[in-house]
């Protein structure tokens, strides 16, 4: 049998739990054409880059899959008619990744800073800190400075008639 990765992306209004009754559905599928289905693992509700039938974001779902093709194709035929289903892609491996995917890794590094993504090593200012830069002067601004005196605008109050 041949081994497969499966992401589905589903719809945003639905619930955790009728995202886990949609993989249900589809290992059973699965399991009564032959195959198997290892490793689920549920990466949230994610932010498209751009919207799919009026969703900007969708709960995604990766399965490993050991199944014959016809299983495989009766999934996505099932997922093709769904309407909770939005997008779903099935790639052919040669071996299942041990462990957990990247994007759990991403996840589990991000928990583990206790940030959501953040600057980096950049530190924290407060507003108007200036940094390296200094003070701002503002001697400039009453008639000092490089740019010769202020001339007072016409057609304004205070100015010249």
């Amino acid at each position: 049998m041949a081994l497969y990765e499966h992401v589905f992306l589903a719809r945003q209004d639905l619930s955790q739990q009728q995202v886990d009754a949609l993989v249900e559905h589809y290992k059973g599928i699965i399991t009564a054409a032959g195959g198997s289905v290892g490793r689920v693992e549920n990466w949230g509700l994610k932010s498209l880059t751009y919207r799919i039938n009026k969703n900007r974001k969708a709960y995604y779902t990766l399965m490993d899959i050991t199944a014959p093709s016809a299983a495989v194709k009766e999934v996505e035929r099932q997922q093709g008619l769904s309407e909770d289903v939005l997008r779903f892609m099935t790639v052919k491996v040669e071996a299942h990744e041990e462990g957990v995917s990247a994007m759990m890794q991403k996840r589990e590094e991000r928990s583990e800073r206790g940030e959501r993504g953040g600057f980096g090593d950049r530190p924290q200012r407060s507003f108007g800190d200036r940094g390296d830069r200094g003070p701002r002067s503002f001697g400039d601004r009453d008639g000092g400075g490089d740019r010769g005196p202020r001339r007072p605008r016409e057609g304004v109050e205070g100015g010249a008639e």
